[in-house]
């Protein structure tokens, strides 16, 4: 074992506390799978990501990042929690204010702007998921189908049934049999346009038990592709704000941008809330 740099960063928050949380490890190096995988799920955070040199030359740095359940091709929060580690322990891009992260998925851009993070939404598909999925994952939210307005499949390296409900007030509502929706095998994106509590454009919930989280407090990937989705789709404009977190008692707040050659940017607030040294 040795002594490691360590960070835990809330993301989507400027509050620590209010956001969601990623540890990151700044130097997985010389480390096997199976202790990354026990770490995560020691941490018991949505994700733990570690850092490793990059084996792209025109990346920053690698990164790999873990659930409590196995490992992730790509995902949001922890793009930005640990880009915003990175830094802060002194990491310098080398494109100026861009940062380059390898993962899984490819290369991802992170660019610096105002004192936030924005990470380039990496390429959507988007198919229509099967009647009998939808009916199992509705009976499994307590949906009646006239909640629904919309549904697709969405995999941006994570893989998500994403539903466009009624009202905020649905969304607020729901509570999930997390069991049912584990059986699924699914992790399911709900979410709501109109004016809702937080004042924001869109109201968001996460649930992802097959990974082990039962509700994701702000979730980037999930973010990601409803506005890759719903941008396309003219159901909400090019900049608008998303609100994920308060059944959860977080105060996330996401900020979607779509630039003008169509690229979906993803950003928010970064706080290091815990930084010291791990023994891995």
């Amino acid at each position: 074992m040795a002594t490691r740099a360590f960070q835990q960063v809330d993301v989507f928050s400027a509050t620590p506390y209010l956001g969601n949380p990623v540890a990151v490890v700044l130097d997985g190096t010389g480390l096997d799978d199976a202790t990354l995988q026990r770490f995560a799920r020691w941490t018991n955070l949505s994700e733990t990501t570690f850092v490793l040199p990059p084996t792209d030359p025109a990346a920053d740095y690698r990164l790999r990042i873990f659930t409590p359940g196995g490992e992730l091709p790509f995902a949001g929060h922890p793009t930005l929690g640990s880009c915003h580690a990175w830094l802060a322990a002194g990491g310098q891009p080398k494109a100026g204010d861009t940062v380059v992260q390898q993962c899984a998925v490819g290369r991802v851009q992170i660019r610096r702007a105002q004192g936030q993070l924005a990470f380039a939404a990496p390429p959507l598909t988007r198919s229509t998921p099967a009647a009998d999925v939808l009916a199992k994952v509705a009976l499994a939210l307590r949906l009646s189908h006239h909640h629904i307005h919309a549904a697709a499949m969405l995999d941006n390296g994570p893989v998500w049934l994403a539903l466009l409900l009624d009202s905020p007030e649905t969304v607020t509502r729901l509570a999930p049999d997390h069991a049912a929706l584990k059986a699924a095998g699914l992790k399911v994106g709900v979410a709501a346009t109109g004016p809702n509590a937080c004042g924001t454009d869109l109201l968001v919930r996460a649930f992802a038990a097959p990974i082990g989280v039962d509700e994701d407090p702000v979730t980037g990937s999930l973010n990601a592709s409803l506005a890759q989705w719903l941008m396309a789709d003219g159901q909400l404009p090019d900049h608008y704000t998303a609100a994920q977190g308060s059944a959860l008692g977080r105060a996330g707040r996401v900020r979607l941008a779509r630039d003008a050659a169509g690229q979906v940017w993803v950003g928010g607030d970064c706080v290091s809330a815990i930084t010291g040294q791990v023994l891995l």
